[in-house]
């Protein structure tokens, strides 16, 4: 159908509500203010992640320790990144996207349980700040996989708080996750069926059941640390009965597919993105529905590669063989995006540049996870930088990239205002070069086996280090760009259309920002919402165009004037 519902009031569009600092700092119950809170909270925590992150490049200069005053401290530094990175910045943020854009994407008024979204946030800032007062009693020190007997006999008592607060988050992403899947099954509107949903909620599904199947064994991990910490059980403890390896295998089978409630939102980003602004149809939609799933599912079964140098030889090929399987949906999607890219109309806006990051840095990433996948070489690079650079181009040239494609492009529907295209590109390209630069020379480190988690090195590593390290503090003062670009933006940006980008998704057939109750009446979705080239969606286009004023960015297919949009559909 072409036929649409917009928010109209005596034929003018609905003014959308900005949301003000006393909105964000206070109990709410719209699911849009709390996306809100879900992005500002975890960008509060990549600066602080960030910061971390520099202090162990500045350490990491010379061979020698320089700022720090021991090991102990370098091993709390970096575990605290890795943990504050991947569960206080990653993970929420993509809550924050599915938590904004779902019920807009689904024509919905709010979440099915916005009362429980609510809850499921406040559990967040609570739990960062026990993170961070482990600084006060002796901060974990055991890594952010805080394998035992570290994180039980030699750690301080901060990795007791490390622990709680991981409890906490995870309570937090389970909440979040019933939300989502119910919210998925019970609110789509009518003529949205499973395959008309977009690829992004396709997403949010498939991380929503991981999260659902995964946590609760990171929940009992992390139950059973705790009693071995404060009680004095021995659950890891071999010489009284326990299991050491017992925590590798419940903390990986929780861990690696956690690496894909990181990216699997940002796939489903990404083929909004790669869509809507090469002004294509998306190449195999239902291969990327499908696949998302599969990943979801795959990603079950191959936990244990992480522990091949302590497994039987006999349990390594199993566990290879899934490992390199896992790629294969992973495959259909960069060939899907690729299709789509082909013969596109494609515009290099910021949001453009990012996800075209995203597949080139992903795809790196993902040549190094099948190089792990093979027993022999992980064996041999086994706890060397190859596998830091392996994970960061996984989770920072996927998923922070990512973040980054939908942050330039959501951002005018979620503030009503749009960001300066110049400084984007320059975020872009100042991102890109000193990541690139930043990890790829750590393939070459942990090849010539330069061992990851240490301060003191071999002097023959110097060399690429420093150039690691520079890198590192150009990338750092990236960030920056995209700070400076939204203040200016908030405060002073040209105010967004509807529609800036002329997409096809629910999420742009209500004014930006959205009003309470996202729209007036029940929203009528296109029936196809990647048929971008087709008469029946320029009419849809016209339509929304004809209630809220014309795009920003007119794409190839626009209309040279705007017409009325026909009242019957194809």
């Amino acid at each position: 159908m072409a036929t649409i519902s917009v928010p109209l009031i005596g034929g003018r569009a609905v003014e959308g509500k900005r949301f003000g600092i006393s909105d964000i700092l206070r109990w709410t119950v719209d699911h849009k203010v709390i996306g809100i809170q879900y992005m500002l909270t975890a960008s509060f925590f990549f600066i602080v992640g960030g910061a971390l992150a520099m202090l162990i490049r500045w350490e990491l200069l010379t061979p020698t320790l320089d700022i720090m005053a021991d090991g102990q401290q370098y091993n709390q530094l970096f575990s605290i990144h890795g943990t504050v990175m991947i569960f206080l910045w990653i993970v929420p943020m993509m809550a924050g996207f599915g938590n904004y854009l779902l019920p807009l994407m689904l024509g919905a008024k709010d979440m099915a349980f916005p009362w429980l979204n609510a809850f499921a946030f406040w559990l967040i800032p609570p739990a960062g700040i026990l993170m961070l007062m482990g600084w006060f009693v002796g901060q974990a020190e055991a890594g952010w996989t805080s394998y035992p007997p570290l994180s039980t006999l030699y750690s301080l008592d901060g990795q007791t708080l490390w622990a709680m607060s991981l409890h906490l988050l995870g309570l937090s992403s389970i909440l979040g996750a019933v939300n989502f899947i119910v919210t998925i099954k019970n609110m789509r509107p009518v003529g949205m069926g499973y395959f008309q949903m977009p690829l992004f909620v396709w997403a949010i599904l498939a991380t929503s059941i991981i999260i659902l199947m995964a946590t609760p064994f990171l929940a009992g991990a992390l139950t059973l640390l705790i009693l071995d910490r404060v009680v004095g059980t021995q659950f890891f403890n071999p010489a009284q009965g326990g299991d050491v390896l017992l925590w590798q295998n419940v903390f990986w089978f929780y861990s690696h597919p956690a690496v894909y409630i990181m990216v699997l939102p940002a796939f489903g980003i990404l083929s909004e993105v790669l869509s809507v602004h090469a002004r294509k149809p998306i190449f195999g939609y239902r291969a990327i529905a499908l696949s998302s799933l599969a990943i979801a599912l795959v990603g079950f079964t191959v936990w244990a590669h992480h522990m091949f140098t302590s497994l039987t030889p006999e349990l390594r090929i199993p566990f290879m063989i899934t490992s390199m399987i896992i790629a294969v949906p992973t495959g259909i999607k960069v060939f899907s995006w690729l299709g789509t890219l082909f013969m596109g109309k494609i515009r290099f806006t910021s949001a453009m540049l990012f996800g075209l990051g995203f597949l080139s840095m992903f795809v790196i990433g993902g040549i190094s996870g099948v190089m792990l996948a093979s027993v022999p070489y992980n064996i041999h690079v086994h706890d060397t930088y190859f596998v830091v650079s392996h994970l960061h181009f996984v989770l920072y040239g996927g998923s922070v990239f990512g973040i980054y494609a939908g942050l330039y492009h959501w951002f005018p529907k979620i503030s009503g205002r749009m960001l300066d295209e110049r400084l984007g590109r320059l975020h872009f390209i100042v991102t890109y070069i000193s990541f690139f630069f930043t990890f790829f020379p750590q393939h070459i480190l942990g090849m010539s086996g330069m061992p990851r988690r240490v301060a003191v090195y071999a002097p023959e590593y110097q060399s690429l280090n420093v150039v690691v390290s520079i890198a590192s503090f150009i990338l750092g003062i990236s960030t920056f760009i995209l700070i400076w670009n939204v203040i200016v933006s908030l405060r002073a940006g040209k105010r967004a259309s509807a529609n800036p980008w002329r997409a096809l998704t629910l999420e742009w057939a209500t004014s930006s920002p959205p009003p309470v109750t996202n729209f007036i009446g029940d929203p009528v979705p296109y029936r196809n919402p990647y048929g971008y080239g087709s008469e029946s969606a320029n009419a849809y286009l016209n339509a929304l165009e004809s209630a809220y004023g014309p795009s920003e960015h007119p794409s190839p297919d626009a209309p040279k004037a705007i017409k009325p949009a026909p009242a019957a559909g194809d």
